[in-house]
């Protein structure tokens, strides 16, 4: 039986807590039905015995604290919120149990904004990590000596986990229970609670924000114009020269601020612009890729679908109101 420790964190979010317990639960139910012994033992662990969550509106009560659980198998870290620095600091003392807990064989599950406390056990370092799209900037901030890959749902390497941002942590458990339970417990999972098992990556739901969280005047001078201008032609040495920079050392500082390279940035920029008139507009794919600065409709959809995930005309078909009315026929 794998024993299961969900940390109940100061500051958590409390359906991150309630979740992961309610389908490892789930699964030990299933298990008895089938006239088979219960997988999991699942405990909540705190610092204490009562933890507070949402200024006071919920109160936890732990089975156990960290310092009554000596071993455990697989370590799930709830996702955090409100000020990110503040909460890690509030939860310091998990971290020497949590490096302690790994190098003594545990996993350790990391959910949505929970990848900022694992980040700080200084495990992830040199690895990939997912989080919530939102954070990603705090994220590259705070942690340089981590991979943040913010396009995946999952992550999965060396006994450690982390999961993209809000409900997507439900395929994270999912990955975890097919891995501990095999593809049949897994699928019955999802179909319990109505959980999408294929889904892999968050980038249909992401939204650009470009890192401006930097003290590089010229970078930021340059995003600014990018931002304003991407229906243009923008190239690198147009803005090296309009900054008096040479090119490699504006592409340098450039991805060093933004964490993309200039081309990335009005890549993005203009993939957002896009996305925000397939959402909105009646314009077809070709006016809105002419209005954002295109001309060559192969590299319009393949730049679209390498952000997105989705093809142009799939993310108008998911987005656009009018269409979804148009595709169910429920209003012409």
């Amino acid at each position: 039986m794998k024993h299961i420790s969900i940390l109940v964190l100061k500051g958590a979010i409390m359906g991150s807590i309630e979740g992961p317990h309610k389908v490892f639960t789930e699964i030990n139910d299933f298990m008895v039905s089938m006239d088979k012994e219960p997988m999991f033992k699942v405990q909540l662990v705190g610092l204490s015995k009562e933890t507070p969550l949402n200024g006071g509106l919920y109160t936890v009560k732990t089975d156990h604290t960290i310092y009554d659980v000596k071993h455990t198998d697989l370590v799930v870290i709830p996702a955090l919120h409100g000020d990110l620095e503040a909460a890690i600091e509030a939860n310091r003392d998990f971290i020497p149990w949590i490096i302690r807990q790994y190098k003594s064989g545990a996993e350790v599950a990391s959910l949505c904004l929970g990848a900022f406390l694992l980040a700080a056990t200084g495990l992830l370092n040199g690895r990939e990590c997912a989080t919530h799209w939102i954070a990603a900037n705090d994220f590259r901030r705070m942690f340089p000596e981590v991979t943040l890959v913010t396009e995946k749902i999952i992550t999965s390497g060396n006994g450690i986990y982390s999961s993209g941002g809000a409900y997507s942590y439900l395929n994270l458990l999912l990955y975890l229970i097919e891995k501990y339970a095999g593809r049949d417990v897994a699928i019955f999972c999802s179909k319990v609670f109505q959980i999408d098992i294929e889904r892999g990556s968050q980038s249909p739901f992401s939204i650009f924000k470009g890192q401006k969280d930097h003290e590089d005047e010229p970078v930021k001078q340059a995003q600014e114009f990018i931002e304003h201008n991407f229906q243009e032609r923008i190239t690198v040495d147009q803005l090296a020269s309009m900054l008096a920079l040479g090119r490699r050392n504006l592409e340098r500082r450039f991805k060093k601020a933004t964490a993309n390279t200039v081309i990335e940035y009005i890549q993005r920029v203009k993939i957002e612009a896009a996305k925000m008139s397939l959402e909105s507009s009646r314009e077809n794919v070709n006016e809105v890729m002419y209005k954002v600065g295109y001309t060559d409709n192969k590299a319009f959809r393949t730049t679209f679908k390498k952000i997105t995930g989705l093809s142009p005309i799939q993310y108008r078909n998911k987005y656009n109101q009018e269409m979804r009315y148009k595709l169910d026929g429920s209003r012409a």
